[in-house]
């Protein structure tokens, strides 16, 4: 209790050491292999066309056959450089997407812009089995590109769809929305953190795709965008680092400009040479289909064993975490004292476990001073590659299903005490306490 009230009530503000099981993110916590160990040994740490540059970049190219490449410390560094300068570019404001994450919604926040969810209606049945719930809502934006499209600066689809409950975009719903963004005129962005993830998915869950290597499904889902952000901290199974990918010469050059003033150098890109060879190796790495089998098993098993246990998740189990319906599993809590958030802090008051609330704390807003909550409520638990064993997920599972059988008696509900000015990053930064009975 003491650890949690020195933290203000917020995981995000705990230290590492006070904590059993990590379940806080999956970016840059899993564990690297051996052949990225070895790698780190050969950077080249020159400040401009180092060896490690090159083999980045070949990378880049081998897996993903994108060639106009720049490097970032991190995806967020990707997201401010790429989409504040489209929204530029266009003049324009409003970014639909099948749903915006954190960092990259806060982005658009705070230039003035309008980010625009629109999950498919798949998601709105939290049991429901539907294969692919991360898809983007066709109708909704048809109808937003007719009326507002002169006002739209990209179209962003992040792939796999991690608001939503991680779940993968189809090559259907994408190839639809490449004929959108042609129709009108405007780019298509993807966010690909976790593309192997998203191809894996796409191989299991649609029969067209069964013979289709990883590497093809994901040269196919690439295939059909402009532009691309990348934290390399997920599916570049590195600790560190992401880049900005983009299929237009002259953006590029306009890019480039603003990573030597942002970044570092376009060759390093704020990056030492040693992480541009644990990603090059970590690129290769995840397209390997035995390593994505265990990494989606793994997940799928700690969520099955909720499940089981009568917690409600988000199903199917998508790639990376497990996404609980916090709102569902504390009824006796309103949105405007973040059920998602609460659930969080008392799972790592009752058992060390830290997961993350994306709920009300994260995503609401208020519109004519009015509070706007987001659609969804979820406790995420991700999961850290090659990290944890399964007797680890087995603890989880107990100690979550214990809590939310008692949630009435152990749980309440949150209030904010301080929080940061800027936009859409409250969730990381919020001081809050519990609200008395």
């Amino acid at each position: 209790m003491q650890k949690l009230w020195k933290a203000r009530w917020n995981v995000f503000r705990l230290r590492s050491v006070d904590i059993f099981i990590d379940l806080l993110t999956d970016s840059g916590t899993g564990t690297m292999s051996i052949y990225q160990w070895a790698a780190l040994i050969t950077g080249d740490e020159a400040y401009a066309g180092a060896r490690s540059w090159y083999n980045f970049k070949e990378a880049v190219k081998d897996v993903l056959g994108l060639e106009h490449v720049l490097p970032v410390h991190q995806g967020r560094a990707a997201e401010r450089i790429l989409y504040t300068t489209l929204m530029k570019r266009r003049n324009a404001r409003i970014v639909p997407a099948n749903t915006h994450f954190d960092t990259g919604r806060a982005v658009i926040l705070n230039n003035g812009g309008e980010p625009v969810n629109l999950p498919s209606p798949n998601t709105r049945d939290r049991t429901s089995h539907h294969p692919f719930k991360g898809d983007i809502d066709l109708d909704r934006l048809e109808d937003l590109m007719e009326k507002h499209g002169d006002d739209v600066a990209f179209i962003l689809m992040v792939i796999t769809n991690n608001t939503v409950g991680g779940q993968p975009v189809s090559i259907d719903n994408l190839k639809a929305v490449r004929k959108i963004a042609d129709r009108y005129g405007v780019p298509l962005v993807m966010d690909i953190c976790r593309f192997a993830e998203n191809a894996y998915l796409i191989k299991e869950r649609d029969p067209r795709y069964r013979d289709k290597s990883i590497r093809e499904i994901v040269r196919e889902i690439i295939s059909l965008g402009d532009h691309f952000v990348m934290s390399a901290k997920k599916d570049g199974l590195a600790n560190i680092g992401g880049f900005i990918a983009t299929r237009d010469p002259d953006l590029y050059e306009e890019l480039a400009a603003r990573v030597v003033l942002e970044e570092g150098y376009i060759t390093y890109g704020g990056l030492a040479g040693r992480d541009l060879e644990a990603i090059a190796q970590g690129l290769r790495e995840v397209v390997d289909e035995d390593y994505l089998k265990h990494r989606i098993m793994q997940v799928r098993y700690l969520g099955e064993l909720l499940v089981e246990n009568g917690v409600p998740v988000v199903e199917p189990i998508g790639g990376h975490a497990v996404y609980v319906d916090a709102a569902e599993a504390l009824p006796h809590i309103p949105r405007d004292q973040y059920p998602a958030d609460a659930l969080a802090a008392f799972l790592y008051l009752e058992s060390g476990i830290r997961g993350v609330g994306l709920g009300a704390l994260a995503f609401a807003r208020k519109v004519d001073g009015e509070i706007v909550f987001p659609e969804f409520e979820y406790l995420r638990l991700a999961i850290p590659r090659r990290t944890y064993t399964n007797t680890q997920l087995e603890y989880v599972a107990k100690s979550l299903a214990q809590l939310v059988s008692q949630a009435e008696k152990k749980v309440v509900g949150l209030k904010i005490v301080r929080e940061p000015r800027i936009n859409g990053i409250r969730h990381f930064l919020a001081e809050l306490e519990p609200v008395k009975r």
